[in-house]
């Protein structure tokens, strides 16, 4: 691949390539020197930030106990992307394998959750999993229960919303990986005598490992931050690092040390992108 240079562009792609960097400084690179401009200041006496240069904030995140917030941060993310690669990728392969009219439905029906606000979407799990909740009654009108179960404010429900909440962004990329895969070679699979397990096991799953990269990323990202769902459904009793930012910033209006937390979390999920494209992408080179 030739890459030219900005200079020998033609006039509109060269218009279009600076408009797109200064779109990215603007909206990228300026904010994130702010928040590392704060994550280098002082708290102020009554919250907020004074200007007083420390690396105080970065020293803090050697503490133990943060050591253990982002452990566990990492394994409810981890965990997340795991069960949803599993819900996500027989539904995917469903979709990806149905007639077009179908798959206009089926695609509908996995968009849906995002015309309602995140927001709500959670506070609907709190009337579910609750003690007199939907889940609950309907346990113990089949008789399967006679007193209700503790789902809520526990690390089952925090991992129920999440992989709820992110489960689209797993399937969908999953099914553009699918659809690229001739049906022809499921069906050479078969000629050569293929188990059913055996096809998926040599075919479907190797060619879909692109699915599968982009869909973790695209999941493991933000339930690595998520606030919302483990601070509505898991009653704040397991801190996470996005609910520890979030109280940061709004409740102990520490804002230097948060924006020292998102850093932090920023370079945790550099350093994880980085052992993933070693790991997977640099195999497929090679």
């Amino acid at each position: 691949m030739i890459h030219l240079p900005s200079h020998s562009l033609p006039l509109p792609l060269k218009c279009s390539f600076w408009a797109a960097a200064l779109l990215l400084i603007v909206f990228f690179l300026f904010p994130l020197l702010v928040v590392f401009g704060v994550s280098l200041a002082s708290r102020g006496l009554y919250g907020g930030v004074e200007w007083v240069g420390t690396l105080e904030n970065y020293r803090r995140l050697a503490d133990p106990l943060l050591g253990m917030i982002f452990l566990r941060s990492i394994l409810f993310a981890s965990m997340t992307t795991l069960v949803c690669a599993l819900v996500g990728f027989p539904l995917a392969y469903a979709v990806a394998r149905v007639s077009q009219r179908w798959q206009l439905v089926f695609l509908t029906l996995v968009m849906i959750p995002f015309w309602t606000n995140f927001l709500v979407r959670t506070y609907a799990w709190i009337l579910i999993l609750r003690a007199d909740g939907v889940f609950n009654s309907l346990l113990i009108q089949l008789g399967v229960q006679s007193e209700p179960l503790s789902l809520l404010f526990t690390d089952f429900a925090v991992g129920i919303g999440l992989v709820y909440g992110y489960l689209p962004f797993m399937v969908l990329p999953l099914i553009v990986a699918i659809e690229r895969i001739p049906p022809q070679l499921e069906e050479a699979a078969y000629d050569l005598y293929a188990s059913m397990g055996g096809m998926f096991r040599h075919v479907i799953l190797p060619l879909s490992k692109p699915g599968f990269i982009a869909g973790g990323v695209l999941v493991f990202i933000p339930s690595l931050g998520a606030f919302i769902t483990p601070y509505l459904l898991g009653g704040g009793q397991k801190m996470l690092i996005g609910t520890l930012i979030q109280q940061e910033f709004l409740i102990s209006r520490d804002w230097p040390f948060g924006s020292a937390l998102s850093f932090g979390l920023m370079g945790i999920v550099l350093m994880l992108g980085f052992v993933v494209s070693r790991t997977f992408l640099g195999r497929s080179a090679r």
